[in-house]
């Protein structure tokens, strides 16, 4: 039987598309069906190493957890990662193939048609059903000439599609009539009917809004979904996310940990368990804002731009507050990026990330950087030295790192390499695997070594796992799970 797929793209962005894939993944998964998730074009910083060696959204990765399987390159054949306003970085089938600025991206758009199409084809032949997330919306018909992120890969691939709804910030009734009206008839007949989104209340009172949505449209609801608050505890694709409040049930806080927003932020679900550990209040701190003087951490985050992001740092002064934060004999993590900045300098001879040049980094550590055009895509385990714990990870890097703190490693590799650097006295750390903190042994002793004396409640894998069954629960109380799978097509072939 040929596998089936159902598309679900959204009245705008962060209309909760992400959660919704994920939540019917692991639903259809738990009904015995072999389900892949797919979204053809992604833009996000925020990004996995994937079991073939390549990169794809984050979002991506956790629906193939929610599906019950390792993701792989073809579950997002194209990732953009902003680099600046105006340009990103090109990704196709996990790998980097250049840089293009948005007019460019434009008209490369419909030669990578073929590349979205063939790793459909790829995971529809192993799967029984396929869910596919869009992008943005298909309200913004001006995008529409050479799509492959929403309208214009259904109508290439035969997919019938449903539109997502955020009532939660408001004018949803507009957004779904007004997208019924801007779309051409064609890709109108491709909507098989539509959901409601973070409904908070109560549902009856929607019912004349469903009213009027259906006779506007003629399009069929599949049901309203409620606020489902547990989702802050599953990974975020935007950092719009960060500025939302933790999901934490704080006992007995007695460690802050302060992470500088920088404005190319990636990476950042290394926060998430942090965000979820009782003995933590992790403080996001926004631009504009000064870093908070009782910090008892800075951790530096990754960043697509480090250079950009030395900039951005220092011109919220941040610089100086990290300074004073180490003169009151505080702590400083780099991850990734965040450790590229601790060091002397950072180099791009070849404008990997923006235009040739070199910038001076924080000097914390006697480290230096030189972009080079090869990314590191690894995933790995290692042991943390100061406290002997296993964690694993992934490294998504671009950039040597070296100096006489390299001499103070901070990981030891499963392959015997050391990994990191740190300051002779251990107060300034940095190393390029995320996902550390995901490791509760190790983020249990590390925190403790900060003086995090209720640390060790928090089991991070196991609530992610639950949020995801929950999620998956809740879906099935709210929407027409049947109906919505009766709507599901088989895919066209390759045109």
């Amino acid at each position: 039987m040929a596998a089936r797929a159902l598309m679900f793209q959204g009245t705008g962005s962060d209309v909760g598309k992400s959660l919704i894939v994920a939540g019917l993944c692991r639903l259809f998964a738990r009904r015995g069906l072999r389900v892949r998730p797919f979204k053809p074009q992604n833009m996000s910083n925020n990004a996995a190493v994937t079991v073939d060696g390549g990169e794809i959204g984050r979002a991506q990765a956790l629906q193939a957890r929610a599906a019950g399987i390792d993701p792989t390159v073809d579950l997002n054949p194209v990732l953009l990662k902003p680099e600046t306003d105006t340009g990103a970085q090109v990704v196709v089938h996990g790998r980097r193939v250049g840089h293009a600025r948005a007019r460019e991206y434009q008209a490369l758009k419909p030669t990578l048609l073929a590349a979205v199409l063939d790793s459909a084809a790829r995971l529809a032949a192993g799967s029984d059903l396929l869910l596919v997330e869009g992008a943005g919306s298909p309200a913004e018909i001006n995008l529409r000439a050479g799509d492959i992120a929403n309208m214009g890969f259904a109508a290439a691939a035969g997919v019938p599609v449903v539109l997502v709804g955020d009532i939660d910030r408001g004018g949803v009734i507009a957004a779904l009539v007004g997208t019924h009206a801007v779309l051409d008839p064609a890709d109108r007949d491709r909507v098989a009917g539509y959901l409601i989104n973070r409904f908070r209340g109560d549902p009856t009172l929607f019912h004349d809004g469903l009213t009027a949505i259906g006779e506007r449209t003629g399009w069929p609801g599949f049901g309203v979904v409620p606020w489902f608050a547990d989702a802050a505890r599953l990974p975020a694709e935007d950092a719009v996310a960060l500025e939302r409040p933790a999901v934490q049930d704080r006992t007995g806080t007695t460690l802050v940990v302060a992470v500088p927003k920088l404005s190319r932020i990636a990476n950042f679900d290394d926060l998430d368990p942090l965000r979820a550990e009782p003995s933590v209040d992790l403080r996001v701190v926004p631009p504009g804002q000064a870093l908070p003087g009782d910090a008892d951490l800075v951790l530096l985050p990754g960043s697509k731009s480090t250079i950009g992001d030395l900039r951005f740092l220092r011109e919220q002064g941040w610089d100086v507050d990290i300074a004073a934060h180490v003169r009151r004999g505080g702590r400083v993590l780099g991850l990734c990026g965040g450790y590229q900045m601790l060091g002397r300098t950072v180099r791009d001879p070849d404008g990997i990330e923006g235009p040739p040049g070199e910038a001076p980094g924080l000097g914390l550590l006697a480290v230096d950087t030189e972009l080079t055009p090869e990314k590191t895509l690894t995933r790995t385990r290692a042991r943390h030295l100061a406290t002997g714990q296993p964690v694993e990870g992934y490294e998504i890097h671009i950039g040597r790192t070296d100096g006489p703190d390299r001499a103070r490693p901070v990981l030891m590799l499963d392959d015997g390499r050391p990994e990191g650097a740190a300051s002779a006295d251990g107060r300034i750390a940095g190393c390029y695997l995320h996902g550390l903190f995901a490791a509760d042994g190790f983020r249990r002793a590390y925190l403790r070594s900060l003086g995090a004396d209720g640390a060790g409640g928090l089991a991070f894998d196991a609530s992610v796992e639950t949020a995801l069954d929950r999620l998956a629960d809740h879906l099935e109380r709210h929407l027409d799970t049947d109906a919505l799978l009766a709507a599901a097509r088989p895919m066209a072939g390759r045109r």
